[in-house]
């Protein structure tokens, strides 16, 4: 059994999601202490219990510890089941790393899946569906699996209750694939999801991305979903380059101003933009098991490597026989590979 320190790095629920989906795939049991020991609410929350509930039924695994405040959890797999599955959240939590938590094992897996997600899809600390649908999903797909994507209505914190669906068409062995260019900037998106919110807070929004950016008018787009469970706001600008789309979010909360919000994401945005690599600090870190999987030495170019990303690096290679290694290229631009030891 594979012991892990659930406190090592980062620290986070990256640790949990990472090891539920490598022991998916090599059926390797392990053991997590110390579940996100050095956050204000330690323990597993709902979006993490839900995330080790999807693995076990995918996995028809064993557990011990999996409930509400665990700091310690057993995870023994007994294979993988593609099939049609729903998971719920039940709260805010982010439905999208639930999805990214099963997604591996069902990649490769014996038959094709479908899944329904509920919870959370656009909320901070968590990748927006957008995210999923734009920027992760279709780099997947060039490594051979298909997958399909569809949002059905945007949860927001505090009320969640959001849902997408996912149709899987896995492939028997995942092709390597490398990043290193971003190439030209083809067209560019900025987009205000707004519920049950004053319109002007979505038209502050847009004005600084037209300022600090300097992105037109036709460029930027407000958008208020239909029936929504509660008040919400999500800014998402999307850059798409000929071989990368980025994309890149902020979310409205109470007391923070509609500039705030929109600073951050295009302060984000430059970042990517002036490193000129392909990859953002938040895809480099969902690429990483993937490319891990792939059996092949593969590589790309991003911002320096959060400690999210070296973090993540670690506990994959408790799982596989990989090995990653951070190479800086300049000052804003590094290297991350990924081949068999």
């Amino acid at each position: 059994m594979i012991i892990i320190d659930g406190a090592q790095g980062e620290g986070g629920g990256q640790i949990l999601r990472s090891a539920l989906a490598l022991s998916l795939v090599t059926q390797m049991p392990f053991r997590l202490e110390n579940i996100r020991a050095g956050r204000r609410k330690p323990g597993l929350l709902r979006q993490h219990l839900t995330a080790v509930e999807a693995a076990t039924r995918v996995g028809a695994a064993k557990t011990t510890g999996a409930e509400l405040g665990s700091m310690t959890l057993e995870f023994h797999p007994n294979g993988v089941t593609p099939g049609d599955y729903r998971f719920a959240v039940g709260t805010a939590g982010s439905a999208t790393l639930v999805f990214q938590t099963i997604l591996p094992p069902l990649l490769i897996a014996q038959a094709p899946s479908s899944l329904v997600l509920e919870g959370g899809t656009h909320n901070p600390f968590a990748p927006p569906f957008e995210f999923l649908a734009r920027s992760f999903t279709p780099l997947i797909e060039r490594m051979g699996p298909r997958i399909e994507l569809k949002l059905y209505q945007p949860g927001f914190f505090p009320a969640g209750r959001g849902r997408f669906a996912a149709r899987i068409e896995p492939v028997r062995q995942l092709k390597c694939m490398d990043l290193l260019e971003r190439g030209l900037v083809r067209q560019q998106r900025a987009r205000v999801l707004s519920a049950m919110l004053p319109p002007s807070i979505g038209e502050r929004e847009l004005a600084v991305v037209q300022t600090r950016l300097g992105w037109g008018k036709e460029c930027c787009l407000a958008e208020s979903p239909v029936n929504p469970a509660g008040p919400g706001n999500a800014l998402l600008l999307e850059i798409e380059a000929d071989h990368v789309t980025g994309v890149f979010s902020s979310f409205g909360e109470r007391s923070r101003s509609a500039e705030d919000v929109a600073t951050q994401a295009c302060q984000d945005a430059s970042v990517w933009l002036d490193a000129g690599v392909p990859v953002d600090e938040h895809l480099a870190d969902q690429l990483m098991i993937p490319m891990a999987l792939s059996g092949g030495e593969c590589s790309y170019r991003t911002v320096e490597p959060s400690l999210h990303s070296r973090t993540n690096a670690e506990i994959i290679q408790r799982f596989l026989p990989v090995r990653f290694r951070f190479e800086q290229e300049s000052d804003h631009a590094w290297r991350v590979t990924v081949g068999v030891k």
